[in-house]
């Protein structure tokens, strides 16, 4: 299951990205959506966990919690397909 993930804090990269939720089950790929102009963080990333029950497990688990010094919440639910 592909997760978008909103409310990161700016400065978080993709090895913290993986840390948080490989607690949760295997990662097979998590990305924080960089800014083409700065090369800085948008604040949002995508998680790809192989297994729909870990995944569902980690949307559960880390909705809502504040991660930094970001005073948002995050957001996680199940990435649109394009």
């Amino acid at each position: 299951m592909n997760l978008f993930v909103i409310g990161l804090p700016y400065d978080l990269d993709d090895a913290e990205l993986v840390e948080i939720f490989e607690k949760f089950g295997t990662i097979k790929s998590a990305k924080v959506v960089l800014d083409r102009e700065t090369g800085k963080s948008r604040g949002f990333a995508f998680v790809d966990m192989p297994d729909n029950a870990e995944a569902k497990d980690a949307m559960e688990s880390l909705n809502g919690i504040v991660l930094g010094k970001k005073a948002k919440a995050l957001i996680i639910k199940e990435a649109e397909r394009r």
